[in-house]
């Protein structure tokens, strides 16, 4: 969901030098002889002025041409929560043990959630212990090609499970983490998809107390 351009000259207070201008909502980075991070107030006044993109503090972003407006209008409109997860209309959706309203709400302004047992584009499943993961093998054998499974659980160091033991039981399965995304204040979700052929494989071990870094 973020944006990256290659041979952007930047003019930065610390100087001015050639370099990658990464958008990573909601931070704004750029990597070069000089860098810096941007984000808040930094891009409250962000405007464009012929083909620099121009920061509240004068900093500014020398793109191709055409580039700056197009910039503009992506860190202006940041993607929400459903564009993060993937939520297309069309899509065949399955909530399992989800009880958020707000989450269910916002779901349905874009897709209905469905009773489905095959040909599954997106699956959302609640966890909050060990025994959650019993029906995860039959759940995501309904999985449709392109399919992907979001594992949804409590994040931080009371959390009931541990981010070990959720990649483990994942993994164990058969699945394939490859995404992290803030679900909610108190909830991460992590996005997994069916493994092509060859055995599971046993988690990486994770610190108890580190945690999945969620997206913004």
């Amino acid at each position: 969901m973020g944006k990256e351009a290659k041979g952007v000259w930047g003019q930065l207070s610390d100087g001015e030098s050639d370099g990658k201008l990464l958008w990573e909502p909601p931070k704004l980075i750029f990597r070069g002889a000089v860098r810096g991070i941007f984000q808040g107030h930094a891009l409250r006044d962000l405007r464009v002025e012929g083909d620099d993109l121009v920061l509240t503090d004068g900093t500014r972003f020398t793109l191709e041409p055409g580039q700056a407006a197009k910039w503009l209008h992506a860190i202006q409109n940041p993607p929400g929560r459903l564009d993060k997860l993937g939520v297309k209309a069309g899509q065949t959706v399955v909530v399992e043990a989800i009880d958020d309203a707000a989450f269910l709400d916002e779901l349905s302004t874009r897709v209905e959630p469905v009773e489905a047992y095959e040909d599954i584009d997106l699956l959302f499943l609640g966890v909050e212990d060990l025994a959650d993961f019993d029906q995860l093998e039959d759940l995501a054998g309904g999985l449709g090609p392109k399919g992907a499974l979001w594992i949804v659980a409590q994040k931080g160091k009371g959390a009931p499970l541990k981010d070990a033991e959720i990649l483990a039981a994942a993994r164990e399965r058969g699945l394939v983490d490859t995404k992290v995304c803030a679900f909610s204040k108190t909830h991460t979700a992590l996005r997994f998809v069916a493994r092509k052929g060859g055995p599971p494989v046993k988690a990486a071990p994770v610190e108890d107390d580190e945690g999945f870094e969620d997206e913004a």
